[in-house]
């Protein structure tokens, strides 16, 4: 595992050094004088490289447009940088803004990365760093009395005790762990009545053990480290009060979080959006970390208002992709171009970090004409093969890796499969020839690959890509005209992801069918096509994972949960009818384990058995994890309900804000976003001026690792905007009743 470093350096006249030698940290301290201030933390080591992060903390006039120099000691290289651009001259190496951060404010903070070699002997930190010529010489350092915040983007270790389990010196990761974000505190301030309820990550790297510390300005609020939970309600504190968290490992508080991101609309936080032009739609998001800060940035589509389903003729507008910073600030946009049609089935992106670098890609189905982030045109820009019916059924198709920074293409491959002949789809005028699918699975056990589709009607195509060294290659092929007819109009409107034989590796769970990690059957039902599909631990007592899904054939039980590992179905609902939605999850404690329910059925229904529980929740559609129990709420439209046996609760309204997908209703986006382990919703607003995120009230006792560092949970949030959207499930029971979650095997990239 890359050894992972994290340390605040405030750069002195006689400077804190801190020096990684054989694996240990040690720290000399001096002391401090106003001025700027740079942290500068090695993230992750291996075999000749290394990954750094460096902020800059402007404490003097503001400034637009900075350089900032310093010098190696030990023959360091930087190699690659994002956030910036550079130079090295010998041991001198000197980094200039990227446009977009050039200004930093008074007492402001701005951050970039990279990659460098080493001599595999001795790592030590620059002695000094200079921004624009003046050399920055620190701040006081913080006392244990009034602690002060660092400007690290990330949370920090003690040199004495780090807050994450020691990773090997070995430079290799831990047997059978996955490759995951390296995110910050996601400390967030959301009001609460007249408190504010203070709410953070605990990292899948810490224990169950750690304590916190919360300070409100520098004054800790709290009388004894936190140790049940992880958040704080401040009653009578100020709505605009600006907090940071620390940790606390055997016995020692560690360094300060980032500050606190303010929902200055009380319950939610506007992301200042701007429209690509008149008749668009803000449509599915997604977040990664696409600059390596530890902070998710949102990736959005942009639908045309004339985006047609694809048994609907008719020429569509084209389709947008931008990314944004939470503040509003648009990184970049991508144009798909004329050749790429708008609707749900079409456009499906994945924003994941794939090359492992410690920001995530962006990737997508392109053609001729699509203009990436920095504008540069992806094969022919005058090319047209729309047809009178506005369908594109003609002309060559690529798969685009693109960069999560900037936006600009990486690499370019040839789709696959080819559409061929339009009619070996299931028929000849373009609608089922045009159903993709998307994914991300760790099919090695250990670093994400990219999942890309074509058909489920009839033929079905599954590719598994790799992109490794800046090139996308194909890692396998699923074809059912290979693997027998039997194998042919399996899939759903959407696929999910997980590890279902608990080898270590994922299986796609592609409908009534599901594919090893190698690319062959590992099992199929038979029993076809459907709208909505789940897959988790919705029944604790049994060993493994179950799949939940809904069946659109009338001759085939409307709904049905198997085994995720053999596929053997242990309950099915009666047949007749095109049962178009369904949904699993833990809503009522008055039943162990999950529930599920269906369109078509006339009750809730126990998971374990199929037995009848009672009344149908209100809704069908997506669930999320709202208020301070482990029983998860219903999601539709734009409001939240909590379920009961003689009817709903509502517990949210959206203001102001609108759901996507026609009928579908789903949100832009809903995941475990910032803070504790509960979900935000991201809705656009009605104007299409902003995403508006909203984020719980409700304080908990419970103490979960973020569910965006359990590896299915967090494919599920890249997946989640694929064809017709749904929520996200972990690896683990988490419901009522349920057991404390094991520590995910994970390391940091």
């Amino acid at each position: 595992m890359p050894t992972r470093t994290r340390r605040r350096l405030a750069v002195l006249t006689a400077a804190t050094v801190t020096v990684l030698t054989a694996g240990v940290v040690t720290a000399v301290s001096a002391q401090a004088a106003a001025g700027c201030r740079v942290d500068y933390a090695v993230t992750n080591q291996w075999g000749g490289g290394f990954g750094a992060n460096v902020t800059i903390t402007n404490l003097g006039d503001p400034v637009n447009g900075w350089t900032l120099t310093w010098a190696y000691t030990a023959g360091q290289a930087v190699t690659q940088l994002w956030g910036g651009s550079f130079t090295q001259s010998g041991a001198n190496v000197s980094v200039t803004d990227a446009g977009y951060n050039a200004q930093i404010a008074t007492n402001a903070s701005t951050a970039f990365g990279f990659n460098a070699s080493w001599n595999n002997s001795s790592n030590p930190a620059p002695a000094s760093f200079a921004l624009n010529g003046t050399t920055c010489t620190g701040a006081p350092a913080p006392t244990s009395a009034a602690p002060s915040a660092s400007a690290s983007p990330r949370p920090s270790a003690s040199p004495s005790a780090p807050a994450s389990p020691s990773p090997s010196p070995s430079g290799q990761p831990p047997s059978g762990a996955k490759q995951m974000e390296d995110l910050n505190r996601g400390l967030v301030s959301v009001r609460s009545g007249s408190a504010n309820l203070v709410s953070w990550r605990l990292l899948g790297t810490e224990s169950y053990s750690t304590g916190f510390n919360v300070y409100r300005g520098g004054t800790k609020v709290n009388a004894s480290p936190i140790t049940n939970s992880t958040n704080y309600l401040d009653s009578g504190a100020a709505a605009d009060a600006s907090y940071t968290v620390r940790a606390v490992v055997n016995g020692t508080e560690q360094a300060a979080s980032a500050s606190s991101l303010r929902f200055a609309g009380g319950n939610y936080l506007d992301v200042p959006i701007s429209a690509p032009a008149s008749g668009y739609s803000a449509n599915d998001a997604s977040v990664g970390d696409l600059d390596g800060d530890g902070q998710y940035e949102i990736v959005l589509k942009w639908d045309p208002d004339n985006a047609k389903d694809n048994s609907q003729s008719g020429v569509t507008g084209n389709v947008y992709v931008d990314a944004y910073r939470l503040n509003g600030s648009r990184m970049w946009r991508i144009d798909l171009g004329r050749n790429i049609r708008a609707g749900a089935h079409y456009t499906q992106f994945q924003v994941y970090d794939y090359d492992g670098d410690g920001r995530a890609e962006v990737a997508m189905k392109t053609a001729d004409a699509t203009r990436d982030g920095v504008g540069t045109v992806i094969g022919n820009a005058s090319a047209d093969y729309r047809n009178s019916s506005g369908y594109i059924l003609t002309g060559p198709e690529y798969l685009t890796m693109f960069n999560g920074l900037n936006g600009a293409a990486l690499s370019t491959v040839g789709y696959e499969p080819a559409r061929g002949t339009v009619s070996a789809w299931g028929d000849n005028y373009g609608n089922r020839v045009d159903r993709f699918l998307a994914g991300t699975a760790y099919l090695d056990g250990t670093r994400p690959s990219l999942i890309m589709s074509r058909g489920y009607y009839t033929r079905t195509v599954i590719v598994a890509w790799d992109f490794r060294n800046g090139s996308l290659t194909r890692r396998w092929t699923f074809d059912s005209n290979s693997a027998g007819s039997a194998y042919a109009g399996q899939g759903n409107h959407q696929l999910s992801i997980g590890d279902v034989d608990a080898d270590g590796r994922d299986e796609i769970i592609f409908g009534a069918m599901t594919i090893n990690d190698n690319g062959t059957p590992l099992w199929n039902t038979g029993r076809g096509h459907g709208d909505a599909l789940h897959v988790g631990d919705f029944v604790p007592s049994r060993a493994g994972l179950e799949v939940f899904k809904v069946s659109e054939s009338t001759s085939q039980p409307g709904s049905w949960l198997a085994d995720a590992r053999t596929g053997q179905v242990l309950w099915s609902t009666a047949t007749g009818a095109d049962n178009g939605r369904g949904v699993a999850g833990d809503i009522w404690a008055g039943s162990p384990g999950a529930e599920a329910w269906s369109a078509s059925d006339t009750t809730l229904r126990n998971t374990a058995n199929g037995a009848s529980l009672g009344r149908e929740p209100g809704s069908i559609n997506f669930l999320v994890w709202w208020d301070g129990d482990p029983v998860r709420e219903l999601l539709d439209g734009t409001h939240i309900d909590k379920y009961g046996t003689s009817g709903d609760t509502r517990l949210l309204t959206g203001s102001n804000v609108a759901s996507n997908n026609g009928t579908k209703s789903t949100p832009a986006l809903s995941a475990d976003l910032f803070g504790d382990w509960r979900e935000e919703v991201i809705w656009r607003t009605s104007d299409n001026t902003a995403l508006r995120i909203y984020a719980t009230t409700s304080t908990t006792d419970r103490r979960i690792h973020t569910l965006m560092h359990d590896p299915m949970y967090r494919v599920a949030v890249a997946w989640q905007n694929t064809a017709y959207n749904q929520p996200p499930h972990p690896s683990f029971f988490l419901g009522d009743g349920m057991s404390t979650p094991p520590s995910p095997n994970i390391y940091l990239r």
